[in-house]
């Protein structure tokens, strides 16, 4: 087509502006998202938590981002509705992407931790309905989608609620709770071991698999990630033998020991954890951007996928590590500090809960939001020392701007594909 051939670079060139501040988006409000626990118990500070985020997230975007991804995302738009006009499309991916892109700049300066996903499908099924035709969406995507806003907290709350409690039966409440964690937090790093390499398989590495003509079934990574469990726990054991207990500490925090052991516990998780959002949120970003690639290289024709070059994975992952570095400390400071107080013991529960939802959901193709999910664990675990432990203002505050998400996002989008239509047609 002539549009493609005479404003094609513009268009490419503008996808990757806008993908890169996606990216900055994702990286300013659900890396931080993901790191806040580490470091509102104090596992890890800021400087540390952005060291590791940046590694593991970067590792995991570029290492294991690269599946062939949809054209379009989650399958919400019916792409054969474009093939007459696929500028329409064209238009429309880049309108998602800056949509998205400002609405997760506003959340992240209010500090609202706010899904990515949902960001990107609603500026997606703004521009389709709108734009296009009401038709034009999978309306039974969609309502899974928003059914995933009630699912995942409370699952992951759920599951950290019964870490927690555990936790405190089995060691805090107990006379010795430094000897009874000697002997009990193996069992839980055997089960951190087993969700984490289950997480990194499912989502991780699952596209590196593929790539490789590996096809793993979930039974397989399950055995997979019990020996890596198993292994786990033995090495714990061991490390614990040679921990000492420092009377000193226990002073003024009888649990500063124990503290001690989570700590170093959620500095694992934190790291894998990271490398499996990474790979799996990247292409909240760089779907769309692959998209407009393809259809211009291609002239204007629209294939069901498109293959992910690796220049676009590394401008995803460059995004994702700056918005974490420049603006990630806002959403940090929500989840670690303002919805409730978290220690050590509190955030590995957290984070457990959530990586078991990961895992649940991965294995029955439940969707899910990674920040629906651990703001969830995070409340689950402040409900297990009583309602009262919950700042309950910070958690309406955080409930309202997940209302917000879909038609903020679709609303902008909107806007934005009539301008780029009157401004190229």
């Amino acid at each position: 087509m002539e549009f493609f051939t005479e404003y094609g670079a513009i268009l490419v060139i503008l996808a990757a502006c806008f993908g890169f501040f996606m990216a900055w988006g994702v990286g300013a409000n659900d890396v931080a998202n993901a790191m806040g626990t580490s470091v509102g118990s104090k596992a890890l500070t800021v400087k540390q938590a952005i060291f590791i985020a940046m590694i593991f997230e970067f590792a995991g975007a570029y290492l294991a981002g690269g599946e062939v991804t949809s054209t379009i995302r989650k399958g919400i738009v019916d792409s054969a509705i474009f093939m007459d006009r696929p500028e329409d499309l064209v238009f429309g991916m880049l309108s998602a992407l800056l949509a998205a892109g400002i609405w997760l700049m506003i959340a992240s300066f209010m500090g609202w931790p706010v899904s990515t996903t949902h960001s990107i499908v609603g500026a997606i099924v703004g521009f389709a309905a709108v734009g296009v035709s009401m038709d034009a969406v999978n309306w039974g995507k969609v309502g899974t989608i928003v059914a995933s806003w009630v699912v995942s907290p409370v699952m992951a709350g759920t599951i950290s609620f019964a870490l927690f409690r555990s936790v405190q039966h089995l060691i805090l409440q107990q006379d010795d709770p430094f000897t009874r964690a000697k002997r009990f937090i193996p069992i839980y790093m055997f089960f951190v071991g087993f969700l984490i390499a289950m997480v990194t398989l499912l989502k991780g590495l699952k596209h590196v698999f593929e790539d490789a003509g590996m096809a793993l079934t979930f039974f397989d990574s399950a055995l997979i990630a019990t020996v890596v469990g198993i292994l786990v726990a033995l090495l714990g054991g061991y490390l614990l033998t040679r921990i000492k207990r420092d009377i000193s500490l226990e002073a003024d925090n009888r649990f500063a020991n124990v503290e001690r052991v989570f700590a170093v516990l959620m500095i694992f998780t934190a790291c894998s954890m990271a490398f499996a959002h990474g790979s799996n949120d990247v292409a909240n970003a760089v779907g769309p951007l692959a998209a407009v690639v393809s259809i211009v290289n291609s002239g204007g024709n629209i294939s069901a996928k498109a293959i992910m070059p690796d220049w676009i994975l590394l401008l995803g992952g460059a995004g994702i590590v700056v918005g974490l570095a420049t603006y990630g400390f806002k959403v940090m400071g929500t989840i670690g500090r303002k919805i409730t107080e978290l220690t050590p013991s509190r955030g590995f529960a957290a984070e457990l809960g959530a990586a078991a939802t990961v895992v649940i959901a991965s294995g029955t193709g439940l969707p899910i939001s990674t920040t629906h999910t651990l703001v969830g664990a995070v409340l689950g675990v402040g409900l297990a020392r009583g309602i009262g432990a919950l700042n309950l203002q910070v958690v309406g505050s955080i409930f309202l701007s997940w209302l917000v998400t879909l038609p903020a996002g679709a609303g902008l989008c909107i806007v934005f594909f009539y301008m780029f239509k009157a401004f190229f047609v």
